[in-house]
């Protein structure tokens, strides 16, 4: 599949995909005339950037993981720093998490929603 075809399937767009290609996330085959050729195994590759990127991971800790069975293969363990890194990530959303409560705890509040 084209570029074009790959971004309608994951809701990302062509510009991102393009990104995706220049961090190394992406590697598309080419065809002789230069045009990239996708299959599914990148669809599922940018499904699993997306996931990961929403739950709060940067693209430099997600490029380790990328090349790991997600759910977690029993045999995977990640290194040290990717750890630490991921630790970051889980104490960050932690605290947006709160913060979003504490925030719809004072809208329910000013709408006597309890």
């Amino acid at each position: 599949m084209q570029i074009g075809q790959l971004s309608r399937e994951t809701g990302v767009s062509v510009r991102m995909l393009r990104y995706y290609e220049r961090e190394g996330l992406l590697r598309p085959d080419r065809t002789h005339a230069g045009y990239r050729r996708y299959n599914e195994d990148d669809v599922a590759i940018v499904r699993r950037i997306i996931l990961l990127n929403g739950a709060g991971l940067r693209l430099a800790t997600i490029r380790p993981l990328l090349p790991c069975d997600l759910p977690p293969d029993p045999d995977f363990e990640p290194c040290p720093a990717l750890k630490a890194s991921l630790r970051q990530t889980l104490t960050a959303l932690d605290q947006q998490m709160a913060q979003l409560s504490e925030s719809r705890k004072l809208l329910a509040s000013l709408l006597h929603l309890g």
